[in-house]
């Protein structure tokens, strides 16, 4: 308190030093002593008043605390006096033992009576409802069936409080009521066969079915009232609970699967299409069926029931079963693919599960898969095995058909713009074709999968196809005079490269979702550019098979005096060309260029051969104008059959060996042969003694001099060949 006491001064002393800080604030000095004195009054009043009301709570809490103990001293003395009655009553209780064995007695008694009049009926009532039963008057058949049971069941439980242990008046009850049960089992046979014919039903006489299901909603009700009772009393009458509501639901589940399993009406022996028939059928069945539900049904049953999406259950599981014994099945290629296009994509689309109809009504999303995944995996597998083998032989035998036209005496068909063709790109595409749209509507994935081994088919195909070209070009040459279109049906097949390549395109532009070419790609890319490029060369083989007598003429002695040698071989040639035009681009040009540079390369070859030795400067110069006019000869064939931009330079060749020979001063030769060499840089020293042999008129010594002039400078010496002449002559 003094610590206290002495915190209030300095207080003080503090607030008085902050209020008398100036001199002018003395004159306030009594205002000041006159607010303070207000404030502790107001202060000192409400601490009192504060105090007051604290003690007239204690007052009030001590009052009720004395009134509470007077209150429990009442009840202590009513508990005693109810104690000592209790104690004198109970010998009178155990005296009305006998009341209370009359009071049971009369309530069986009054039961009896109650029950008296069925007792006596219950023949007549049997008999009656069963004919009721029999005429379809189920509703009433089912109020008397009640009337029964109740008064089965009353005597029984009347029975069993008297004596629960009294096992022979129970049996006689039964006995006398044993037709009852039967004509329960009756009526619920009657209900079930209601329900198995439920989607009929309620298209013809929907009341029929409302009524099985309030027959079946009161014996719910009677089975809840009886379980409740049995848990109060222990006693629960014969048959009880029925469960008819349960039993409702696996009649219906049967039936949903017995009419998805009776669509079956045709087996693979009888019809080739059997399986897509089939799953049409369950598809317009179930479609049909849901639909009847949505739209009749589930007014006949509470909506508690929520029956649309039950039904909508029973057919997904129904149908879901029978989709799994279809893929347990031995299933072929085709088969496969229309039950995994049906599970995959029809299921769930609207022609069926997803129908405007039905869309409002339930989540297709919400359904489990028809099938697990491993059994689609396992079908797919399957599938690409069998396709996988079917699709070889569908290729080997597309092959041999092709090869048979080969032998024709006919030449092959032209497409719209006059090339040569055969049917195999159509054939093995249009297998190719059927197959991808029967995979992508299956899944993008796998048409993906079967695009690859398409493909990858197909580059194995092309090696064949290759291997039967070189065999067909070796059994003409055994016997050049078969076939009799070899030229024609040769033509075809380069053409089928190039129809292979488009095809092949168009088949990635329209299944493929990736544009990146692949190693697959590559390797048929450079297949059929092999095949194309030897068929060419085959042909062009075949040329020169029929040039090679008149080449070997060329400056040989008989052409110095006159041989129509290249005059032939002009003709022979663009009579070729007439058919090798209906090769289409790029092998068309690429084959012209190749034609004309083995004409010219036969022509130089004929020169660096020396089959010729000119006598005089009247014969070089004859010859060298004779190949002039020769090289001009294959130069206009040449054009016209647009050999390209090197024609002039090829042809210039034997143009410029021309002139070595046309050349009159032997002086001059070395300047000659130095010109033909700065031109085409690529010429070896033996090409030029070849040259200088042919002249005829360069001696030994003007020969070493011009070869060892020309090695000095290092002119026939090149690590790159820069023009043809090389190439052309080392072949």
């Amino acid at each position: 308190m003094e610590e206290t006491s002495r915190e209030a001064v300095a207080t003080a002393v503090q607030r008085v030093a902050g209020m008398l800080q100036r001199s002018d604030q003395l004159d306030k000095v009594e205002q000041y002593r006159r607010r303070e004195a207000r404030k502790k009054a107001s202060v000192e009043a409400r601490l009192k008043a504060a105090i007051q009301s604290q003690l007239d709570g204690v007052r009030t809490g001590l009052t009720q605390l004395h009134s509470a103990l007077l209150d429990v001293k009442d009840i202590q003395g009513s508990l005693a006096d109810v104690s000592k009655d209790w104690r004198q009553s109970i010998n009178t209780i155990e005296n009305l033992k006998d009341v209370k064995d009359a009071v049971v007695q009369h309530s069986q008694l009054a039961s009896a009576v109650e029950n008296l009049k069925n007792i006596f009926s219950v023949p007549q009532i049997v008999s009656g409802t069963t004919l009721l039963i029999e005429q379809a008057e189920l509703l009433q058949a089912h109020r008397k069936l009640m009337e029964l049971e109740c008064s089965r069941d009353d005597l029984m439980y009347e029975q069993y409080r008297m004596d629960s242990k009294n096992t022979s008046d129970m049996n006689l009850i039964s006995i006398y009521f044993e037709d009852v049960q039967e004509l329960s089992d009756e009526l619920a046979k009657q209900l079930w066969m209601v329900l198995q014919r439920a989607i009929v039903t309620v298209r013809r006489d929907p009341t029929m079915l409302v009524s099985v299901v309030r027959i079946i909603e009161r014996e719910e009700k009677i089975d809840r009232r009886m379980v409740d009772r049995k848990k109060q009393t222990g006693f629960i009458p014969p048959g009880r609970p029925k469960r008819w509501k349960d039993k409702m639901f696996e009649v219906l589940e049967c039936t949903v699967g017995t009419r998805i399993e009776g669509t079956q009406s045709v087996t693979r022996e009888a019809d080739k299409m059997w399986l897509v028939r089939l799953l049409e059928i369950t598809r317009k069945y179930v479609l049909d069926d849901l639909i009847i539900v949505k739209n009749l049904m589930v007014q006949c049953f509470p909506q508690h029931y929520d029956t649309f999406n039950r039904f909508f259950g029973l057919y997904h599981n129904a149908v879901s079963a029978r989709v799994k014994e279809l893929a347990s099945e031995d299933l072929e290629a085709n088969e496969i693919v229309s039950l995994l296009t049906w599970v995959l994509n029809t299921y769930k689309s609207e022609e069926m599960m997803g129908h405007s109809e039905l869309y409002s009504e339930c989540d297709i999303n919400q359904l489990e898969p028809l099938l697990p995944q491993d059994v689609v995996d396992e079908l797919l597998s399957k599938y690409v095995q069998t396709f996988t083998s079917n699709i070889t032989g569908w290729l080997r035998k597309a092959l041999e058909t092709d090869k048979k036209d080969w032998q024709k005496e006919t030449e092959p068909e032209a497409d719209q713009d006059g090339y040569y063709q055969t049917t195999l790109p159509a054939i093995v595409f249009q297998m190719f074709e059927q197959n991808l749209q029967v995979a992508a509507q299956i899944d993008g994935d796998f048409k993906e999968q079967v695009l690859k081994l398409c493909l990858k088919q197909m580059n194995t195909f092309l090696i064949r196809y290759r291997e039967e070209a070189m065999t067909y070009k070796e059994e003409h040459l055994r016997d050049r005079q078969l076939p009799l279109c070899y030229v024609q049906y040769m033509i075809a097949i380069i053409n089928n490269c190039q129809t292979f390549k488009e095809s092949i395109n168009s088949l990635k532009r329209k299944y493929s979702q990736s544009s990146e070419p692949t190693d697959s790609d590559a390797a048929i890319e450079r297949t059929l550019n092999e095949v194309a490029k030897e068929g060419c060369q085959f042909l062009l083989d075949e040329v020169f098979l029929d040039l090679e007598h008149h080449l070997n003429e060329l400056l040989t002695r008989k052409w110095v005096t006159g041989s129509h040698a290249v005059d032939t071989i002009c003709v022979t040639v663009e009579d070729y060309f007439n058919d090798f035009n209906k090769i289409k681009k790029p092998f068309n040009q690429e084959m012209t260029s190749e034609a004309l540079r083995r004409v010219v390369v036969e022509y130089i070859k004929a020169v660096m051969q020396k089959r010729i030795t000119f006598k005089n400067a009247d014969e070089r110069r004859e010859g060298a104008e004779r190949m002039i006019k020769e090289a001009d000869q294959f130069k206009f064939l040449f054009r016209k059959l647009a050999a390209g931009e090197d024609t002039d330079r090829l042809c210039g060749a034997i143009a410029a060996i021309a002139e070595v020979f046309k050349l009159t001063d032997p002086t001059l030769l070395f300047l000659e042969v130095t010109t033909l060499v700065s031109k085409y840089p690529d010429i070896r020293e033996e090409h030029i003694q070849a040259l200088l042999a042919v002249r005829g008129d360069a001696s030994r010594e003007m020969r070493q001099m011009i070869i060892g002039t020309l090695s000095e400078n290092k002119l026939a010496v090149f690590s790159v060949p820069t023009l043809y002449l090389l190439f052309l002559l080392s072949l």
